[in-house]
């Protein structure tokens, strides 16, 4: 994983808005989505490749320094994996409350019913039962998308423009995050089970030469669903995770994984989220080279405080959000500039990689943000680090 050498790097969470001949058809959401996706998309295996090659051509031509395939061989950035892997069927019959948003639906009812969440929120989703063995069954759609990006990134030359790729996964914690385990009957036992099916997929993505991101949304979500039972429960709960995670993760090098640590990309109040002292212990044990966290978005950007006394092991760097999916405003390069030197000051301008605040299409069919405004934000990020380079290496 690169540094900020000799000027701030930038890049992205991994998500990116779809084109139109890549969504996956309506009604395609959810747990499954991709089945139907590929469906339409075997026959023009040529189009993702051409797709995977434009967006990645974008980032580049964007001035983003680190760059991906924009998720566009997944369904969404979560559920896709169990369409990989065995052990889970999903009942739509078998509703189970959102917990990952924890007391939000409470406090905000009027919000909610106003929403598109609405029926889900009142209702809950459909869940993920886990019903037999977890294993990772088909290498097939990583390695294609692994393809498609080193692909892409040798016909444009990459890494003789200095870019570097990254590749997302999702972590154990944030799996089958509607899931109910009536196979195992022990949660250390399930839990290890799909970090282990997991680790295949890191294994895959570590082996193909690009940076491992492995995204964690939920263990930051659950924290304001669990504490109405006690600090302590939340705690066991998100240590089993992390340490199950660090078992996936074994024989990777730190310095070929960032980790990713959210709070949703929905667009609601956000009340719930965890406070960023709450999930650091969590945070800093996983095995690691970057920590990418949510540091735009109005509800987290005090938080940079908190590396006024905090210190990150000096062989990590921290890939704070910078701009955010939170609004459509664009942010000003000034304010790039100005949050990046923030973090840069706290923690050493080799050791911050300007980022977002999370993905812009959390599946397929979802979009937080107008393409046109999410490149302009990419643009307003290459700027701004531009100009907070300019000040840190004057």
């Amino acid at each position: 994983m690169r540094r900020s050498e000799d000027r701030i790097l930038t890049t992205h969470v991994g998500s990116i808005v779809r084109p139109e001949g890549l969504v996956a058809p309506a009604g395609a959401t959810g747990g499954f989505s991709m089945a139907a996706a590929q469906e339409k998309l075997a026959p023009e295996e040529a189009e993702l490749r051409d797709a995977v090659r434009d967006v990645v051509a974008r980032q580049v031509a964007s001035g983003l320094d680190v760059v991906n395939d924009g998720e566009y061989g997944k369904s969404s950035w979560s559920a896709y994996v169990l369409e990989r892997i065995s052990g889970f069927e999903v009942h739509p019959d078998r509703l189970k409350p959102l917990a990952w948003l924890g007391r939000d639906r409470e406090r905000f009812p009027g919000f909610f019913a106003e929403s598109d969440m609405a029926q889900a929120v009142a209702n809950g989703a459909p869940a993920e039962v886990c019903v037999g063995p977890i294993a990772y069954t088909d290498e097939t759609p990583v390695r294609r998308a692994l393809a498609n990006l080193r692909a892409a990134g040798d016909a444009l030359d990459c890494e003789g423009q200095g870019k570097e790729l990254f590749f997302t996964s999702v972590a154990p914690a944030s799996t089958a995050y509607q899931g109910i385990d009536e196979y195992y009957g022990d949660e250390e036992a399930y839990i290890y089970a799909i970090a282990d099916a997991l680790a295949v997929e890191y294994r895959i993505v570590h082996e193909s030469g690009v940076v491992l991101q492995v995204d964690d949304a939920v263990l930051a979500n659950m924290y304001d669903h669990l504490m109405d039972q006690g600090e302590d429960v939340w705690q066991r709960w998100a240590q089993l995770r992390v340490e199950a995670l660090n078992h996936a993760l074994r024989g990777i090098p730190p310095e070929r994984v960032r980790y990713h640590v959210c709070f949703g990309s929905w667009h609601v109040p956000h009340v719930a989220d965890a406070p960023l002292r709450a999930i650091l212990p969590f945070m800093l044990q996983v095995r690691a080279g970057g920590y990418s966290i949510e540091a735009a978005n109005p509800r987290h950007e005090h938080e940079y405080q908190v590396w006024e006394d905090t210190k990150l092991p000096d062989d990590k760097v921290l890939v704070p959000g910078i701009i955010t999916h939170h609004t459509t405003t664009v942010e000003h390069p000034e304010l790039v500039a100005l949050r990046i030197e923030r973090f840069a000051k706290l923690l050493g301008r080799e050791r911050v990689i300007a980022s977002s605040d999370c993905g812009f299409a959390q599946s397929s069919r979802i979009r937080r943000v107008h393409p046109e405004v999410m490149w302009a934000k990419f643009r307003a990020l290459a700027e701004g680090a531009a100009i907070a380079s300019s000040r840190l290496w004057p």
